[in-house]
């Protein structure tokens, strides 16, 4: 995994506290806060729900990025209903959900899903869509979505098998400029795209299963 020196840095930290047993979290406390994500991205985050990412599998870096990024409040956080579990629940949302974590838990929480074996969604897709998808991907996003945009080790997501619906809004986000980026460079790939194109993408990506 190619990673920033300064998370590599405190990522290495993080590992070695845990190999002399002084981290706050014992493992127990960790599995009781991915019971509570599976609530809504599935058992070992694998996600039955269209509008909801399984995140088993990816990449620990993103998921730790993306958890500090809901924590601060600097991403999208939808309102959305339990999935799971106690279904009279009030909605909540990935900024409440990360707000009362520390940086430890969020480290541990994103080793947790990373370690976890990605499924790729069984849904339905267009095959001429996806041969145009293919080749969009190769013209503007293999450089960064390697292997069809299916390898973690990118730090760039899993896109490959993810949920259709769920890559439509990411992409309507993207367009709208509504979705954080670390670099700006999504925002300028998704101008590019016309409407067919996008669809075309989601329909490749789709299509790995």
């Amino acid at each position: 995994m190619r990673l920033p020196g300064e998370y590599r840095w405190k990522h290495f930290g993080i590992l070695i506290c845990g190999a002399i047993l002084l981290c706050p979290i014992a493992g127990a406390e960790v599995a009781e806060i991915a019971d509570q994500c599976d609530e809504c991205h599935g058992a070992d985050g694998v996600s039955t729900e269209s509008d909801i990412p399984s995140i088993a599998g990816i990449s620990p870096f993103i998921i730790e990025e993306y958890m500090l990024e809901y924590r601060d409040e600097a991403r999208i956080c939808r309102e959305s209903k339990y999935r799971s579990g106690d279904l009279e629940r009030p909605a909540t949302d990935m900024c409440v959900v990360a707000k009362d974590l520390s940086e430890e838990e969020i480290a541990e929480i994103a080793e947790f899903y990373g370690s976890k074996e990605f499924v790729a969604i069984v849904q339905d897709f267009d095959a001429a869509k996806v041969a145009v998808g293919a080749k969009v991907h190769r013209r503007l996003c293999k450089k960064c979505h390697s292997d069809g945009g299916s390898y973690a080790d990118d730090d760039a997501s899993i896109l490959a098998g993810q949920w259709m619906p769920y890559l439509e809004q990411v992409f309507a986000d993207y367009v709208a400029g509504d979705r954080n980026m670390l670099d700006k460079k999504m925002k300028e790939k998704t101008d590019l795209l016309t409407d067919e194109e996008t669809e075309a993408l989601i329909h490749f990506y789709g299509s790995q299963q």
